[in-house]
């Protein structure tokens, strides 16, 4: 299993910008996928999951209304389209998954974690 987050990069306050992770080796096993979030200082916060096989999603409180989180089953790819951004969006992003089913909450851990890609926002 492997996963490959790109798409970061430098925007403005209020901008947008769409993050992708690339999955291989899962098969056909069921999996949750998420996007996790570091900024200098903080602790890593969990932005939003998803059901691979359902696509519903869940979102932070940070993330709901601007974020939205997606996947291509066909294609093996995860998405993360962000909206009006802001400064405190800025932190280096990671994908991740999780086997099993999304239930009623992101799942507490996650297995494998893709590298980080760098998201500044700032004017």
């Amino acid at each position: 299993v492997q996963l490959q987050a790109s798409g970061g990069g430098l925007v403005q306050p209020g901008g947008s910008l769409t993050l992708s992770c690339a999955a291989s080796g899962f098969g056909r096993d069921y999996f949750t996928f998420a996007w996790f979030r570091q900024a200098p200082g903080k602790e890593r916060e969990e932005v939003s999951c998803i059901s691979r096989t359902t696509g519903r999603a869940l979102y932070s409180d940070s993330s709901k209304g601007r974020f939205t989180i997606s996947r291509d089953n066909a294609e093996n790819m995860m998405y993360l389209q962000m909206n009006i951004l802001k400064p405190e969006d800025t932190a280096l992003y990671y994908c991740a998954a999780a086997r099993g089913f999304l239930g009623g909450t992101c799942p507490r851990t996650y297995e494998f974690w893709g590298q980080g890609t760098q998201v500044t926002v700032s004017s």
